[in-house]
């Protein structure tokens, strides 16, 4: 949990500044911290060349773990799957398996560590050096100067995607500067007229997509939903509306805007590179608890780390 908690009734029509957007502001400078001092320990623990890997993960984690999972085999590293550490998957004689867990503490991330076969190499992706989930793994790349207080992950999970890009060869050194930028403008849309949040991504961008719409669940406990993009206009488009927002996060389709336009839904395409549309998303799920009068770092039964008896 937060250090310094503080409940819903403490917001007030000002909408003070939260730790929750304290730390979206602060992704620029971790992100160049992060390729300055750990691109190269994220290149070692990332790429593995031809080994055959899993990727874990709970929540944000799991959702990350895709977007991972299609770099590294997108960018001919091996095949790389992605799973939810409290799911069963099915084994299929992996070299690695990647566990990603801000907290280290996850139950379900520990017991799946537990459960692998002997001679599996496990690499931990954490906040924390002295989790558990830290000390059953046999190497380490460790974000603590990424860690957040806020039960909302923001900045720990862009800030891995960041590390893994870079690993797999993309150039991304140009983005801490161009999110500062981004992060300094206004978001441009009228929150207050909307109730319904939908994020549309494509191959890597899809689990930003679904991690956007977590955020705008936790945060502001709004109806918010995610899917792949082209996939939108079989089913879900039937529920969008007037009051409704379809955020497309990466690459767009211009036939499936003039769909979602037609029934009045508002579109944002993408103006800027993914992951910074998805620091933006964050932005946008605190001003919307704003708006609803809640505190944004202490979401309603959620905690920080799941940790089961």
């Amino acid at each position: 949990m937060p250090r310094h908690p503080r409940t819903a009734q403490h917001c007030t029509k000002e909408h003070p500044v939260t730790l929750t957007s304290r730390e979206i502001d602060s992704q620029p400078a971790v992100w160049r911290e992060a390729l300055d001092r750990h691109a190269d320990r994220a290149r070692d623990l990332l790429t593995l060349p031809g080994a055959r890997v899993l990727v874990l993960g709970c929540g944000t984690s799991a959702f990350v773990a895709e977007s991972f999972a299609a770099l590294r085999e997108g960018a001919g590293f091996g095949m790389t799957d992605a799973a939810y550490a409290s799911e069963p998957w099915p084994w299929r004689d992996y070299d690695a398996v990647v566990v990603l867990s801000r907290s280290g503490t996850t139950t379900e991330a520990i017991e799946a560590i537990d459960g692998l076969p002997e001679g599996v190499r496990v690499i931990a992706v954490t906040g924390v050096a002295d989790s558990p989930v830290a000390e059953r793994a046999d190497d380490v790349l460790l974000l603590d100067f990424a860690d957040e207080e806020s039960v909302v992950q923001t900045r720990f999970p862009t800030t891995f995607l960041v590390l893994a890009r870079s690993a797999v060869g993309e150039d991304v050194s140009g983005l801490p500067a161009e999110a500062e930028a981004a992060l300094a403008r206004p978001l441009g849309l009228d929150t207050a007229s909307l109730e319904h949040f939908v994020y549309l991504g494509s191959g890597w961008t899809y689990g930003l997509a679904q991690e956007a719409a977590l955020k705008i669940r936790e945060a502001a406990q709004a109806w918010a939903e995610s899917y792949p993009l082209l996939d939108y206009r079989h089913g879900p488009l039937a529920v969008a509306g007037e009051n409704s927002l379809v955020w497309i996060i990466g690459r767009s389709e211009p036939s499936l805007v003039e769909d979602i336009e037609r029934v009045g839904a508002t579109v944002r395409t993408s103006r800027h590179d993914p992951l910074i549309e998805l620091a933006n998303a964050q932005r946008l799920a605190v001003e919307l608890a704003g708006h609803r009068g809640l505190d944004p770092d202490n979401p309603r039964h959620l905690t920080r780390s799941i940790v089961l008896g």
